[in-house]
């Protein structure tokens, strides 16, 4: 099915989305409202429809009519402080386009209690709903606790699918693939890998579709040019200067990310070396870092504000008086994203 791209102030109408999904407006309607007599496949296209469209149903009336707004709440753990900002950007907007309120969470500590306790603080709080970012998106604690409490969810990069969720995801492993392919085809052979958090599903799926992309090519990969990184600056500062001090210096650094890549590159000219003359360093998400530094990043493209946006509008749509929250589940809806060419790729030319 095409995709259809609009500008920020362009309104998506539910005229588009039935076209978007190939159903009547009545139907789109229908679907919004869970009322019944809907085949689940048509339910389905039309919320990919939806979540493609970033549609944002104008609730105004119903919410004057019912006299209350609707509050969507967010758990927030993820140490990335542009991530945060993006992810924040595409829910804020969502929920100011919609009349609605967002109602953030900042849960301190990666653990399982501390993921309970932030869900329960939003519940208390009156939630209508909630949207979770990477990790908290993979915290089976938190969905347990919405489930069991019947607030509808929505997860965003998570990497897989729950009955539990709604689910908004990339495909984190045929990207990192593509980017591989991409450095292969410049002639690089000795390409070295920057993994992310053990705990976020991403981090293993880059990491996937890095090595697939190598075993394709037929490429060995050195264990000593795969390194643990956090998704965090200061981890890829570490991580690189590991791979530097390697015995055979690799030609190019794939970052899980592009905090660790903007890392990698602050270390390769701390060492004299040029990118990407002697060494082509690449990321992945596009953060606002990706350009930031200087040659700027070659990075797969990571539409998290979209996400968020689309994670929001989804509970939002299941937030209604007469909404039935199990409707929802499961649904999985992958956003595109796509390899930009920057800087700091370049040909192989690396003497060891």
């Amino acid at each position: 099915m095409a995709k259809t791209r609009r500008r920020n102030w362009q309104t998506v109408t539910i005229d588009d989305v039935a076209r978007h999904a190939g159903v009547s407006s009545m139907t789109v309607s229908r679907v919004m409202n869970a009322e019944n007599g809907v085949r689940e496949t048509t339910r389905e296209t039309v919320m990919k429809a939806v979540a493609a469209l970033n549609y944002q149903p104008n609730r105004s009336a119903r919410r004057l009519a019912k006299g209350a707004d609707v509050h969507i709440g967010l758990i927030y753990a993820n140490p990335s402080d542009s991530y945060l900002g993006r992810f924040l950007r595409g829910a804020l907007e969502a929920a100011q386009n919609s009349d609605n309120h967002l109602i953030v969470d900042i849960c301190e500590d990666n653990t399982s209690t501390a993921y309970v306790a932030s869900a329960i603080r939003l519940a208390k709080a009156g939630i209508a709903g909630v949207i979770l970012p990477p990790p908290t998106s993979a915290a089976d604690e938190i969905l347990t606790v919405f489930d069991e409490l019947k607030i509808p969810v929505a997860t965003v990069a998570n990497g897989k699918s729950s009955r539990k969720s709604m689910d908004i995801n990339i495909d984190d492993a045929a990207a990192a693939t593509m980017m591989t392919e991409y450095l292969i085809s410049l002639g690089h052979r000795e390409i070295a890998f920057i993994t992310g958090p053990k705990d976020q599903m991403s981090s293993t799926l880059r990491e996937q579709g890095y090595r697939e992309a190598m075993a394709a090519a037929n490429l060995a990969i050195k264990p000593e040019w795969i390194v643990q990184g956090e998704y965090t600056y200061r981890s890829g500062v570490s991580a690189t200067k590991d791979l530097l001090a390697a015995p055979s210096r690799p030609s190019a650094i794939f970052a899980s990310n592009d905090d660790m890549a903007a890392a990698a590159i602050g270390v390769a000219h701390r060492h004299g070396l040029i990118v990407p003359d002697d060494l082509t360093i690449v990321g992945f998400d596009d953060s606002p870092s990706a350009i930031s530094v200087w040659p700027e990043l070659t990075t797969i493209n990571q539409p998290v504000s979209a996400m968020a946006s689309s994670a929001f509008n989804l509970v939002l749509g299941k937030a209604e008086p007469n909404s039935k929250s199990d409707d929802a589940l499961p649904f999985d809806y992958i956003h595109p994203c796509h390899l930009i060419k920057r800087g700091s790729s370049g040909p192989a030319n690396v003497v060891n």
